[in-house]
């Protein structure tokens, strides 16, 4: 393919998923509030449309008539520069996610990733990393005490799940022996590393609800005790920016879930379904959202469920617990790899 082809496939392929991504995070919303309704025993949101369907869209509409709020002893630069981070960092990750195997389309071979780099799981990290920067910085800069507090604990939050999850992570390169996320999956198409290390995967999935800020391990916001925490003094689209980089992160990290421990896109028992050409193609793409719909769920599920740790449990099991089952996980997988070399 020339350049400019190789450029338009790759437009293409970002206008899709930015698309899909901004949908998918408007009615995770929507979803968000009918499963804790269903959890809850009430209704949920039922008035604006049929069954409520439409309440995103009258809650985008509502953020953009509310009044931008900016504190007189905020600094304004960095209070505006804060939610942009978030939003960056988190639409900039699904760059290496890959959905699906390669597909013909009018003759051109395309991959279902919008950027297939050797280094694509080391690009996760290093962007979630920036992520503790856009709250610490919406927190220093409101000039709230409460805020202040908020981003004080999420720097010390992530710094600590952020190690878990990086051997966590370990375990599934020594297996797969690359940092290419399309490799990754590849190597799981006999057995998937949920299998293989299951306690790489608990001390994953447990970190990923940390890097995300999702309850129980929500301090940063912790509302009963910091008012609204890091996003305390926000308010209109500044306020929805953080929100809606806390759902795109809870997809991208359903995403990378199924990427480094449920196989992405292969099917259980792909051998024996007798699929083939083009309906396989399609069959492990459902695949891939279907999992990444079940992590979703699963996300949400443990947040009704489950009440908050207080600060001193959440850093009690980030070190006392996950650090040392992290690195136990990946001497169980040199052990494997010794074992069956």
């Amino acid at each position: 393919m020339s350049i400019t082809e190789i450029l338009i496939i790759s437009l293409i392929k970002i206008v899709l998923v930015l698309g899909i991504t901004l949908i998918t995070v408007a009615y995770l919303v929507y979803f968000e509030r009918k499963i804790a309704a269903w959890a809850q025993n009430r209704i949920g949101p039922n008035r604006v449309g049929w069954q409520g369907i439409l309440q995103p869209f009258a809650d985008v509409f509502k953020l953009l008539l509310k009044e931008d709020i900016v504190p007189e002893r905020a600094n304004k630069i960095v209070h505006a520069i804060a939610p942009m981070i978030a939003l960056f960092v988190a639409f900039t990750t699904y760059a290496v996610i890959p959905i699906g195997p390669n597909v013909n389309i009018f003759g051109y071979d395309i991959s279902l990733v919008v950027a297939d780099v050797n280094m694509g799981i080391l690009y996760v990290l290093a962007l979630t990393s920036l992520g503790v920067y856009a709250i610490t910085f919406a927190g220093w800069s409101s000039g709230s005490k409460y805020s202040l507090l908020g981003g004080i604990r999420s720097s010390a939050q992530m710094i600590s799940y952020e190690i878990s999850m990086g051997f966590s992570i370990g375990g599934v390169l020594l297996l797969a022996e690359s940092l290419r996320p399309i490799d990754i999956v590849n190597s799981q198409a006999g057995l998937w590393n949920a299998i293989v290390q299951p306690i790489g995967f608990i001390t994953f999935v447990v970190s990923a609800f940390a890097e995300t800020n999702r309850l129980p391990f929500d301090l940063p916001e912790a509302e009963p005790e910091l008012v609204g925490g890091f996003h305390t003094e926000y308010s209109s689209m500044k306020f929805a920016g953080f929100f809606l980089a806390e759902y795109a992160n809870m997809i991208i990290a359903s995403a990378m879930i199924v990427t480094l421990y449920l196989g992405g896109w292969h099917l259980p028992f792909e051998q024996s379904l007798g699929l083939s050409g083009t309906w396989l193609i399609v069959a492990q793409i459902a695949s891939f959202f279907v999992k990444m719909g079940a992590m979703l769920f699963f996300f949400i599920w443990v947040r009704w469920s489950i009440p908050r740790f207080r600060y001193d449990q959440l850093m009690n099991l980030g070190w006392k617990v996950m650090f040392p089952l992290s690195l136990i996980n990946i001497i169980w997988v040199a052990v494997i790899i010794m074992l069956t070399n």
